[in-house]
């Protein structure tokens, strides 16, 4: 019997790498890009040299919101994950560009990675417009979900956030469900932009063409 499929949340849909990206993931990947082996468990004061809060951004693109974010924010750190390596050498660029060191950077599938984070060792995580699977038989492969969510929520420290954001209504409101009857998190709500969360160019544009935004924001309990 074969084994079973596993349900990925993403496809890779990569174009070439600009000679930007690739030269960042050469020189900058050896110090910033963490290697995820069978067995790991990452020590964040270790890899980032403080015991500053960590916060994780899960899918950041092209990193924009990332970058904005450390850079505003020397007093945490910052860990990415991202699968298309274009946006991880967009963000390592943009780290040398900027001068920023309180970022670490995953490239894997944070459902396979998400054992080698500790418990109880976040300050919050960020889901910011994940790829919506908005026809009805792809819902199955959207990552917000209840069994996520319930391993997610034992990597936050009690108190700790849980800040997501669509521009598909369908999928807030899937959201909302699933972090409500995850049972780990509080109330779940819909909540205005926070400064913390820069606009990206793409929501903008949405926003220029009548398209709605939808934070949610929920802690642990």
């Amino acid at each position: 019997m074969k084994p079973l499929r596993r349900i990925q949340s993403f496809i890779r849909r990569e174009g070439r790498l600009t000679s930007g990206q690739a030269r960042a993931l050469e020189m900058l990947g050896p110090q910033y890009l963490l290697n995820i082996l069978p067995q790991t468990l990452l020590d964040f004061p270790k890899i980032f040299g403080n015991n500053y809060p960590v916060i994780l951004e899960i899918g950041f693109g092209m990193g924009h919101s990332l970058l904005v974010q450390a850079k505003n924010h020397p007093e945490n750190n910052y860990l990415g994950f991202e699968v298309h390596r274009p946006g991880v050498g967009a963000l390592l660029a943009g780290m040398e560009r900027e001068a920023l060191t309180n970022i670490r950077v995953v490239a894997d599938d944070i459902v396979l990675a998400l054992d080698a984070i500790p418990e109880n060792s976040l300050q919050g995580v960020q889901i910011f417009f994940p790829d919506p699977w908005h026809k009805k038989r792809h819902h199955k492969r959207r990552l917000i979900q209840i069994d996520f969510l319930k391993r997610l929520a034992r990597k936050v420290q009690p108190g700790g956030f849980l800040h997501c954001a669509t521009d598909w209504q369908d999928y807030a409101e899937h959201m909302l469900h699933a972090i409500n009857a995850s049972e780990y998190f509080t109330q779940a709500k819909f909540i205005a932009r926070p400064e913390t969360r820069p606009m990206t160019k793409f929501e903008q544009r949405g926003i220029r063409l009548g398209h709605g935004v939808w934070d949610i924001y929920a802690q642990t309990t």
